[in-house]
């Protein structure tokens, strides 16, 4: 029945929290302030695979990509600005590899879940996180060689940040729903 509230072109996304036309904003606004508690919260492991996830289920590949590079800057000025990371050549690398391991996540993510078939959005939506999450660590894994850092990838770090990744995109995915079903914007009743 929600779907009959739904634009034809909306079918192909998994979320719809508010109405298409507010999707990149709503975006936005959600990923930023995840982003900005998480990076205080998680400081270095921040989940971006979960925002690339959230980002791609919900718009087209153009503005996710805006969304999530949006949310990185959230974490680098939160980083750089109020957690004192060191102003060098190498943390500021680390910087930019990490944008571009969030932005080639969600990049895989909206792939994914463009070949995926539609129904058991929540199966999906997880297939999506592992290839987004692979994505975002071999990136990060890839810059060791000329970067350093290899030590941060043992297991038990690559699995306790996927499995933070996975209850975020869980809270994510929640809040778009509660917001959907509350539909404070009143996108039903002005669709119906």
């Amino acid at each position: 029945m929600a779907d009959q509230f739904l634009p034809p072109h909306a079918d192909r996304f998994r979320l719809h929290p508010v109405a298409p036309r507010l999707a990149p904003m709503f975006g936005f606004a959600l990923l930023t302030v995840s982003c900005a508690l998480a990076s205080f919260a998680f400081a270095c492991a921040t989940p971006f695979a979960a925002f690339a996830v959230v980002a791609a289920a919900m718009l087209p590949l153009g503005p996710a990509l805006l969304v999530v590079t949006g949310a990185w800057l959230v974490n680098q000025t939160i980083g750089f600005g109020v957690l004192h990371y060191p102003v060098d050549a190498s943390t500021i690398a680390w910087g930019f590899v990490i944008g571009a391991a969030a932005l080639l996540s969600t990049a895989g993510a909206s792939a994914v879940l463009r070949m995926l078939p539609q129904g058991r959005t929540p199966l999906m939506l997880a297939i999506a996180l592992v290839v987004a999450y692979v994505a975002y660590e071999f990136t990060l894994f890839a810059a060791t060689p000329f970067l350093g850092g290899e030590g941060a990838f043992t297991s038990v770090i690559v699995t306790r940040i996927g499995l933070t990744s996975a209850v975020w995109l869980a809270g994510l995915v929640a809040a778009c729903e509660i917001l959907r079903l509350v539909d404070p914007f009143g996108r039903a009743t002005r669709n119906a």
